[in-house]
């Protein structure tokens, strides 16, 4: 009976001392979760089970317009795809694209999402340290972006008919302005045949068109079409038809840009949306748009963001890369043109002002 009792305190303690070590293993395992990996069987590190530790809240300003080619920041808005990366995101809107460089020069707005224009090379040319790190926009044949659009009664047919003309845009030397200087060249013109008008906002220059004061206006969409569908203009030419630039761009402020954590957890947010906008309104079946699975949702949240009529906006979809990559070569054929019209003061390089490497990251991070 004696051997029986020992015999089975044995086994008992020898039980506790496994059990014991288990729970130490088992205790370590837990820490190493913690800092983000775990080691597996075979020596090689493998990712938690548990969620990694949650970044610290970033509150933001996001300067843009009320153009539809915000669109993915709409939809990172409203999808929580802001959320997701512990973003508290503003959205402070502007009547005009230089008024949008001014705000992010000055730091009173984070993140710009404008147009490319001489006034925000010449900010940099001039010191400021603004850095563009992401596509918003390009020109791409099959998508409507911006516009040339007369009144519908003007007798203005072609391209070659503008000489002599009043042409309206936003500002000088803003993306619109590029964009028809660069088509009158492409037709035999230059930009010293017409007469430039500078409005000042959207809404001026369409009142001006509607009331017959200007021969043409340059817009972007849903207000190229907006003229159209309220029955007073009519689209000379769609710019994608003519040339292929990169129009607009995401940019951060001088300040904003040395925080490379928070810059690429925004555009990690930004690239979820721009997917998702690209498979909801920009895929294409046989060189045809077709509707994708969420082109409803998607029509509402830019219409709701955009204060225009879902009808409106279903024609108005312009492209925007899905993965959010810049054509570097056209900034710099768009610095040399201003430069050559006198439009920006000096050359300056690429280098010194687009960061790829932050996007390349969130790329990374979110999945090629």
């Amino acid at each position: 009976m004696k051997k029986v009792s020992v015999s089975l305190l044995f086994v008992l303690v020898l039980l506790s001392t496994v059990l014991l070590g288990c729970a130490k293993n088992g205790a370590v395992k837990g820490n190493a979760s913690e800092s983000g990996t775990a080691k597996s069987q075979t020596g090689k590190a493998e990712s938690a089970n548990t969620a990694p530790p949650k970044s610290e809240t970033l509150s933001l300003s996001v300067g843009m317009l009320k153009y539809t080619t915000n669109a993915p920041l709409y939809i990172a808005m409203e999808k929580g795809f802001f959320k997701d990366e512990n973003i508290n995101a503003e959205f402070k809107f502007f009547d005009a694209s230089k008024d949008v460089n001014v705000g992010v020069a000055s730091g009173s707005v984070d993140v710009g999402a404008s147009g490319l224009s001489a006034d925000l090379y010449n900010m940099i040319a001039s010191g400021q340290r603004i850095v563009i790190v992401a596509n918003k926009g390009s020109e791409q044949k099959g998508y409507s972006y911006g516009g040339v659009v007369v009144h519908k009664d003007s007798t203005i047919r072609t391209v070659e008919d503008l000489k002599g003309k009043k042409i309206g845009v936003t500002s000088i030397g803003s993306t619109n302005h590029y964009n028809m200087g660069r088509i009158l060249e492409k037709h035999g013109l230059n930009t010293k045949d017409v007469q430039w008008v500078s409005m000042n906002s959207v809404s001026s220059l369409m009142e001006t068109l509607r009331s017959k004061n200007m021969d043409v206006v340059v817009l972007s969409e849903p207000t190229a079409s907006i003229t159209v569908n309220e029955g007073f203009g009519k689209v000379l030419t769609w710019v994608s038809d003519e040339i292929n630039p990169e129009s607009a761009a995401i940019f951060y402020s001088p300040k904003f840009a040395v925080n490379k954590e928070a810059g690429v957890r925004f555009l990690k947010a930004y690239i979820k949306g721009a997917r998702y906008y690209y498979d909801a309104v920009l895929t294409q079946k046989d060189g045809k748009l077709v509707k994708g699975e969420n082109f409803d949702e998607v029509t509402k949240i830019v219409a709701k963001y955009t204060d225009q009529q879902e009808d409106v906006i279903k024609g108005t979809f312009s492209f925007i890369a899905p993965d959010g990559k810049l054509n570097v070569d056209d900034i710099k054929a768009q610095i040399d043109w201003y430069v050559k019209e006198k439009f920006v003061t000096k050359v300056i390089d690429v280098n010194d002002f687009v960061n790829t490497g932050m996007l390349d990251e969130a790329l990374k991070l979110v999945g090629e």
